[in-house]
């Protein structure tokens, strides 16, 4: 696979709800980042929208938002995968 900068990543992900991007630097196995649209909370008893977000698969199986560094958006490392490329992948800290 080949390698693009986060511009062209971020593009990626735009693109289709099933569509992820990860970085070859990352040192852990089976992170992702996903951008999450027309989501809800409950708060209060009532459900409010929440604006559009990215959210991080960590190495634990957690999710979490996440917000880029500066040079996570610098960085070519990035890959475009789809959730489909993790299904049923082990959980394993890298090296």
């Amino acid at each position: 696979m080949n390698s693009v900068d986060f511009g062209m990543a971020t593009i990626h992900i735009k693109r289709d709800a099933n569509n992820v991007i990860t970085r070859k630097g990352w040192n852990g196995k089976g992170m992702y980042v996903k951008l999450c649209r027309n989501t809800n909370i409950e708060i209060d008893g009532e459900m409010k929208a929440l604006n559009d977000h990215f959210v991080i698969k960590n190495v634990n199986g957690s999710f979490s938002t996440w917000v880029p560094s500066v040079n996570d958006t610098l960085e070519t490392d990035w890959e475009c995968k789809t959730l489909n490329d993790f299904k049923g992948a082990a959980l394993t800290r890298g090296v």
